[in-house]
């Protein structure tokens, strides 16, 4: 992705001591690969069944604000440029300026008889910043595009101007190929947090974000001033076309994940290592049946035995083997053998390529608190046979580049930018399993999970006990390419992959707070209570297949 930025961006640079993220536009490392051969993926425009989208990453500055918003340092407005004959832009671009400059929006081509795009018939004046008295460059207007019966505005305009914009600015859409939008991330405010109370900007994503779902994402930003109403809410695009021809081919896939498959840094005391669902299977672990514990079997290597389909209905359970010499064998994994499991989907209405990337671990070890300044284990909290834990790649359909990455951190997680990642290796990001509890974070350290000084304790390294998950892959789903696929039998089984565990959470708590001062004893014991049954580890995980993430959308 490339940008080009006007003179008058780099001008204002040279007033300024320190040189502020958004002045410096990211690039990926290295180059991007050249595809294999195909139909529709990364040749640069998407047919939405008539009106075909292109990205724009080149951008004219319009106005800029340099204090408020994330990390205090403002944020940045623009105008695309270089727009392709016969495109016409949806709205503007805004970015915070603590990041590197890295966005995009569409633009539409109408490539039926006219009808699906129509200037807008007039602006409302949003906001301006004429009497805010904060650091800026010159004013700034926002503008939302009026449109015409039957179609609706999908961005809006920064001017710097009090001068109302072209109507040949940008186009709306017809309603029959719009989807509803919600806000997604803070651009601006005038605050250093988010004050409902005040005017803010927020980027635009579609509210339905499945693997089936035809939203799609135009890139602009939306405006809300709190003091002048509610402005009719803006759309995102739709996909009436839904043509997987857009997406990549096997072949595509592999160079596609070559390209990006990302490293995992484990921590330099992590006993509880990942291992290949095929080796847990072969060296002991064994299905239990609901009536006749005392008779568990053992596993084929693909999982051919296991019931498939159905529901988490309690009736089967896996667990490790039954010897104890074994059972801590098995327990701590075998990385040099280890896999990763792909499954690759379609989102955001067909512009954009989620590649899943599932580990598994046989167990999950206990874990360890930070209780204001003294740190705790937590006995046998967290311990669960079978771990499921992963990352996502998402992947422009218009032309192969990494846009983000989201990282599973225990029941949540979180969308981190291809901007801020941590790369090496060419464009492969490093990725951090956390002690223990296998949480995934885009950077080493120690990330909290709680509040008021209490927390469980996510501890990272970049050790080096590492996974190339390049070399150590298996592709087991893509539903789009059909019978392409043969998926193991093994991801088709939805019971748990570990049994309920009966440690006793009321005596687990009682040994902590022996080594606690009083005031902090009941504090605990709430914050202990109130942790998901990821984190607590009690109830034995379900496969794949059974999260909600699997056909949806990650958050």
């Amino acid at each position: 992705m490339s940008y080009r930025l006007a003179l008058s961006f780099r001008r204002d640079v040279s007033k300024r001591k320190k040189a502020l993220p958004i002045e410096t536009a990211f690039r990926l490392p290295s180059p991007l690969p050249i595809w294999p051969p195909g139909e529709g993926f990364a040749r640069g425009t998407i047919d939405l069944g008539g009106i075909h989208v292109c990205q724009i990453s080149s951008f004219t500055k319009v106005w800029a604000t340099h204090e408020g918003g994330p990390d205090n340092l403002g944020a940045t407005f623009f105008e695309p440029s270089s727009i392709p004959d016969g495109y016409y832009i949806l709205g503007g671009y805004g970015q915070p300026n603590n990041r590197l400059l890295f966005g995009w929006v569409l633009a539409a081509k109408d490539d039926t008889d006219g009808a699906l795009l129509k200037q807008p018939i007039d602006y409302t004046l949003v906001w301006s910043s004429e009497f805010l008295k904060i650091k800026q460059d010159g004013n700034g207007y926002i503008w939302l595009p009026i449109a015409p019966e039957g179609y609706q505005a999908l961005g809006q305009v920064v001017t710097n101007t009090q001068d109302k914009p072209s109507l040949e600015k940008v186009h709306c859409v017809r309603s029959d190929f719009t989807d509803q939008s919600e806000n997604y991330t803070w651009i601006w405010g005038s605050d250093k947090e988010i004050n409902a109370k005040k005017f803010n900007l927020f980027s635009l994503r579609p509210i339905n974000k499945g693997s089936q779902d035809m939203g799609v994402c135009v890139g602009t930003f939306v405006a809300q001033n709190p003091n002048a109403g509610s402005p009719a809410p803006l759309a995102c695009l739709k996909n009436e076309k839904s043509n997987i021809s857009y997406m990549p081919n096997l072949r595509q896939i592999e160079t596609l994940f070559q390209a990006y498959s990302p490293w995992i840094y484990f921590h330099l005391d992590e006993t509880y290592l990942p291992s290949s669902v095929n080796w847990f299977f072969v060296n002991g672990a064994l299905l239990y049946t609901k009536g006749v514990e005392s008779k568990p079997v053992s596993i084929e290597p693909t999982g051919s035995n296991l019931p498939q389909g159905g529901s988490n209905d309690g009736n089967y359970w896996l667990d490790l083997p039954m010897d104890k010499a074994s059972k801590e064998r098995v327990k701590k994994g075998d990385l040099q053998n280890s896999q990763v499991y792909l499954h690759v989907k379609p989102m955001l209405g067909v512009t954009y390529t989620d590649i899943q990337i599932w580990v598994f671990y046989p167990f999950n070890g206990p874990a360890k608190a930070k209780i204001k300044f003294i740190n705790i284990p937590l006995g046998r909290i967290g311990e669960h046979v079978g771990d499921w834990e992963h990352v996502t790649l998402r992947i422009s359909n218009f032309n192969g580049e990494l846009h983000s990455m989201y990282f599973s951190e225990h029941s949540g997680g979180s969308w981190v930018n291809a901007s801020e990642l941590e790369f090496q290796g060419g464009n492969k990001p490093c990725t951090y399993s956390s002690l223990h509890g296998h949480a995934i974070y885009s950077k080493p350290g120690l990330v909290m999970q709680g509040n008021g000084g209490i927390g469980i304790r996510n501890d990272t390294t970049k050790s080096k006990i590492l996974m190339d998950t390049g070399l150590q892959f298996s592709l087991v789903a893509a539903e789009y390419l059909g019978s392409t696929i043969i998926e193991p039998p093994w991801l088709n089984y939805f019971r748990k992959w570990g049994p309920n565990i009966s440690y006793g959470l009321a005596d687990e708590i009682k040994k902590v707070e022996k080594l606690l001062p009083g005031k902090l004893k009941s504090a605990f014991e709430k914050f202990v209570k109130r942790l998901p049954n990821e984190v607590i580890g009690q109830e034995g995980p379900t496969g794949p297949k059974m999260k909600r993430n699997w056909n949806g959308g990650e958050v």
